[in-house]
């Protein structure tokens, strides 16, 4: 079991950056995969980016790609999204995610959810 707590959203100018923080409780952080989502208005919820285990593989969705940024600190229990060069095409409340699979797939069930945080990106 895991509870996930997202921080570090705000209203940003296109071309800014962020650093989303995902905190974890429990002491087992490190057993699972973890993964950002983001649902904007109007939209389907989207898969952003995952990270392994260890945080040595990662993920990332073509949009984001080159601009966004997963890391873990499994000593600290979180998990991080670096978001870069920001577009107002990335507004979207962004959530992160929590897997007990054994292996980090593009396929990926997810089985515990923060709250998330709102990031908005004004042009």
């Amino acid at each position: 079991q895991v509870q996930l707590v997202e921080s570090g959203g705000g209203l940003v100018q296109a071309g800014d950056s962020l650093r989303l923080s995902c905190a974890a409780s429990g002491r087992t952080f490190s057993r699972y995969i973890m993964g950002w989502f983001r649902q904007a208005p109007g939209k389907e919820r989207e898969f952003v980016a995952a990270i392994s285990l260890s945080g040595s593989r990662t993920y990332y969705t073509g949009s984001v790609k080159g601009r966004f940024t997963i890391s873990r600190d499994n000593a600290k229990n979180t998990v991080y999204l670096q978001m870069n060069s920001l577009k107002p095409e990335d507004t979207a409340v962004y959530y992160c995610a929590a897997s007990t699979a054994e292996y980090l797939q593009p396929e990926q069930v997810y089985d515990y959810w923060g709250q998330g945080t709102q990031v908005t990106v004004s042009s």
